[in-house]
């Protein structure tokens, strides 16, 4: 069984309700703001992706970063996994990120994440997102059942399922 039909085509671009902001894939080339994004709300990211991801390690380099934006480009490109960056209009700032991925754990056909910076956390920007990503998902996304990680299940309640 394939994760995605073989004539998919990702989404490109996603506006946000504001029209300040949208998500698109993320590129090798957003690496100058990634990394700051990343690394100043390090504490924030931690309590959410690093138990179960370890992720963003107290230690990454902006070299390291740069590679898993690659790598994350490659990903997008052969539909293995795919990684959309929540940018403002002139896309001068990286205000989040949203992760669609194949299952790692039984029950669902996707796995979905997504975080805003530290400074967004509670704004509106943060429950446009919270709001758009499922219905975004059901819309443009071929998944019959779709699990939302931190949302429709604690990270804790998702690494005690069963690996596929």
């Amino acid at each position: 069984m394939t994760w995605l039909p073989a004539d998919f085509v990702h989404p490109l671009r996603v506006p946000l309700p504001d029209g300040a902001h949208h998500l698109r894939p993320i590129r090798e080339a957003d690496a100058p703001l990634d990394y700051p994004a990343v690394m100043g709300s390090r504490e924030h990211l931690w309590s959410i992706f690093g138990p179960a991801w370890g992720w963003p390690a107290e230690t990454i380099t902006y070299e390291a970063n740069r590679a898993d934006l690659l790598r994350h480009e490659q990903e997008i490109a052969a539909h293995q996994s795919f990684n959309y960056v929540l940018l403002d209009r002139a896309e001068t700032a990286i205000r989040g990120c949203v992760y669609i991925d194949p299952p790692e754990r039984a029950g669902a056909d996707a796995e979905v994440s997504w975080w805003v910076v530290a400074e967004l956390v509670g704004s509106e920007v943060e429950r446009a997102l919270d709001a758009l990503v499922p219905q975004w998902i059901a819309a443009d996304w071929p998944f019959q059942k779709p699990r939302c990680l931190g949302r429709d299940i604690t990270w804790e309640d998702w690494q005690a399922l069963p690996a596929v």
